[in-house]
């Protein structure tokens, strides 16, 4: 299996509620929509953002004897790094006004940057953040190192 990730799906509460965040509130870029069943936006080269409702994946998933959705995502974060702290500072903002829960205002992090963690209508937590070990080639391979400079 190569070591890759194309699409990465979020079962959602309420389709509509996650492109009114993502979509109008966010103005995300939708690449496919069915309507009322999923959305997909193109979230980076190569790699799309699927939101499909919770109780519909599940089902998906296990056909046969779907499971009843969590009420809570599983424990995980997306992950955003942009340029700047002013930018942490505006995602942060926009996404708040769009509807989402922030979660960790924004502040410095242990890790030599700044950041803060909001959760979108369904409850998936993002930290939006600056990192200054962060390194993207030209070839899209991804570089990171510590603080001290450990990779």
């Amino acid at each position: 299996m190569e070591q890759r990730i194309d699409i990465v799906t979020l079962g959602v509460a309420d389709i509509n509620e996650a492109k009114r965040f993502y979509v109008e509130g966010l103005g995300w870029d939708i690449a496919l929509e069915v309507p009322g069943d999923i959305i997909f936006v193109q979230v980076n080269h190569g790699l799309l953002l699927a939101f499909y409702g919770a109780h519909a994946l599940e089902a998906d998933v296990q056909p046969t004897a779907p499971a009843v959705p969590a009420d809570e995502p599983p424990p995980m974060s997306l992950a955003q790094v942009v340029a700047t702290e002013d930018e942490v500072v505006a995602v942060c903002e926009r996404a708040r006004a769009a509807g989402a829960t922030v979660l960790k205002e924004p502040q410095q992090a242990d890790f030599g940057g700044f950041h803060c963690y909001f959760a979108d209508p369904s409850g998936f937590r993002w930290e939006i953040s600056t990192n200054p070990g962060w390194q993207v080639g030209a070839d899209g391979r991804v570089t990171m190192t510590t603080l001290d400079g450990a990779s």
